[in-house]
C-alpha cells in the first residue's frame, strides 16, 4: 500500500494530484473522468431525486496523511469551506508522529421505533410485547431474508412507556443488524411488518413506524496522541485542553466545537454518498442525550505532556443501497478511500471528526483561527472579483497582507494588476 504522506500535494495542479489519486486507488480511465469533471448523467439524477433540473456541484478534495490502524488512507471530502481540507491534512500529519489513528466500532445495529397508543395499562402492553419478543425477532428476519443471509438480521426488541402530552406511550425499539447498508429501509420495512402484530398483542393503536437517526447501537471511536513538541509545545497542548473544557461548559461555544467536527465528518459523508442529514441529526442529538448539549470529542493532557484526543459518535452510513452504490462519484471516491464495509468507513470518518476538531483547537489556542482560514478565503473573494489563473493568488496575497479582504479591494488590485501589465 502506497503512504498517504504526500509532500507538496498542495502545490501541484488539479490534474497532477488526481493523476497521483489515480495511482493510489488504482482508478480506471472512466472513474477518474467522472472524479474529476462530475461527469454524470442527468437522466441518472432525475432517478434520484424528484423535479430534477440539472447538476450542483460542490468542490471534492482529498486529504492526505491519514494514518489509521497502521493503514494509509486518502480521504475524499465534499465541502465549499475552505481551509477544511487543509487542516485535516495537517492534523493527520501531526498525529503520524504518534502512530496516526486508532479506530474502533460497534456492531451497525439501527433502530426502528414503533409507537404505541390508545390503552390505560401501558405498562402491561410493554410486558406483552417483551414476552412475545422472539416472535417479533422472527418476523423481522422473515421479512429480509437477504439481510440474514449476510449475517444480518433482528438482534433485540426492546419496549419503553414514556409521558406525553398525549397521554402514555410504549415505544417499541426494533434493533437490527444491517451489516453493510446504512438500514433505513429495511429496518422501516419490518416496522411497518410486525405492527399489526403489536396492536393484536396489546389492543393498542400503532401511528409511526419509522428509524431513529440516534444510532447509539452502531457507534464509532477514533483516538490519537499528538507529539506536544510537533504541535507547538505544552503551552499548545495546555491551550487545547482549556478549548475544550470552554466548550464542555458553554453550549454556545459547543455549538461551534461540534460543528467544527461535522466539518470533517460531513465532507466524507457526502463524498461517498451517505445521507450527511442523518449523520448530523444523530450526532447532535447523541451531544445532548444527557440533558445538556455537550462536546463529542474529549481532549486530556497524558504524563508525557503530550495531547490526547477521542471521539465517539453515532455513524449510520452504509456502503450497498442508495446513492452511494448509484452515484459514480460516490462509487469512486470510495474506492480511492478503499473500505471494504461500513464499519471500515465508518471508523475512518470518526477519524477525520477528530482530526478537524484538533486542527481548528489548535489554531483558536494558538494563532487564531482566522489566519489560516482568510488566506485560503482571500482566494475564494479573488475569484468572484473576477482573477483568473496566476492572477488568484496575487490578489489574495495583496489582500492578505493588507489584511483587507473583500471584493472592492480585490477588484482594485485586480485592475491596477492587469494594467501594470498592459504597461509592460
Amino acid at each position: 500500500m502506497a503512504s498517504s504522506r504526500i509532500s507538496g500535494f498542495y502545490k501541484l495542479s488539479p490534474e497532477e494530484r488526481l493523476k497521483k489519486i489515480k495511482e493510489f486507488a488504482g482508478l480506471n480511465d472512466e472513474e477518474e473522468k467522472v472524479i474529476f469533471n462530475g461527469d454524470v448523467d442527468v437522466d441518472l439524477l432525475d432517478k434520484m431525486i424528484e423535479n430534477v433540473v440539472g447538476k450542483f456541484p460542490l468542490p471534492l478534495g482529498i486529504a492526505t496523511n491519514f494514518l489509521i490502524n497502521g493503514r494509509d488512507y486518502l480521504i475524499p471530502m465534499a465541502i465549499e469551506e475552505p481551509s477544511v481540507v487543509a487542516a485535516a491534512s495537517n492534523a493527520a500529519k501531526m498525529a503520524r508522529v504518534k502512530g496516526g489513528f486508532h479506530t474502533s466500532m460497534t456492531e451497525p445495529v439501527m433502530i426502528s421505533q414503533i409507537q404505541l397508543t390508545g390503552f390505560d395499562d401501558p405498562w402491561g402492553a410493554k410486558m406483552k410485547i417483551l414476552e412475545h419478543k422472539k416472535e417479533i425477532m422472527r418476523m423481522c428476519d422473515e421479512k429480509d431474508p437477504i439481510l440474514v443471509k449476510f449475517g444480518g438480521g433482528a438482534r433485540d426488541v426492546t419496549a419503553r412507556v414514556i409521558d406525553t402530552d398525549s397521554g402514555p406511550m410504549v415505544i417499541v425499539h426494533l434493533l437490527i443488524d444491517c451489516r453493510d447498508a446504512m438500514g433505513a429501509n429495511a429496518v422501516n420495512s419490518m416496522a411497518e411488518y410486525v405492527a399489526p402484530y403489536i396492536e393484536e398483542l396489546t389492543g393498542g393503536k400503532v401511528y409511526l413506524r419509522i428509524i431513529s437517526n440516534l444510532a447509539t447501537y452502531r457507534m464509532a471511536r477514533a483516538r490519537a496522541i499528538w507529539d506536544k513538541d510537533a504541535i507547538g509545545g505544552e503551552e499548545a497542548v495546555d491551550g487545547i485542553v482549556k478549548a475544550y473544557h470552554f466548550a464542555k461548559a458553554d453550549p454556545y461555544r459547543c455549538a461551534t466545537h461540534n460543528k467544527g467536527i461535522m466539518n470533517g465528518i460531513d465532507a466524507v459523508v457526502i463524498a461517498t454518498g451517505n445521507d450527511w442529514r442523518a449523520v448530523e441529526a444523530g450526532v447532535h442529538s447523541y451531544a445532548a442525550i444527557t440533558g445538556k448539549y455537550q462536546p463529542v470529542t474529549h481532549w486530556e493532557k497524558n504524563r508525557e505532556g503530550d495531547l490526547v484526543g477521542t471521539i465517539e459518535v453515532p455513524m449510520a452510513v452504509g456502503l450497498v443501497g442508495g446513492a452511494t452504490k448509484v452515484h459514480p462519484t460516490a462509487r469512486a471516491n470510495v474506492k480511492i478511500l478503499g473500505v471494504k464495509t461500513a464499519s471500515e468507513l465508518a471508523q475512518v470518518i470518526a477519524a477525520v471528526g477528530l482530526a478537524q476538531n484538533f486542527a481548528a483547537l489548535r489554531a483558536l489556542a494558538t494563532e487564531g483561527i482566522q489566519r489560516g482560514h482568510m488566506e485560503l478565503h482571500a482566494r475564494n473573494v479573488a475569484a468572484t472579483a473576477g482573477a483568473k489563473g496566476d492572477e488568484v493568488d496575487i490578489v489574495a496575497s495583496k489582500m492578505v497582507e493588507e489584511k483587507r479582504i473583500n471584493t472592492e479591494r480585490a477588484k482594485e488590485i485586480l485592475e491596477e494588476l492587469r494594467k501594470n501589465a498592459s504597461q509592460s
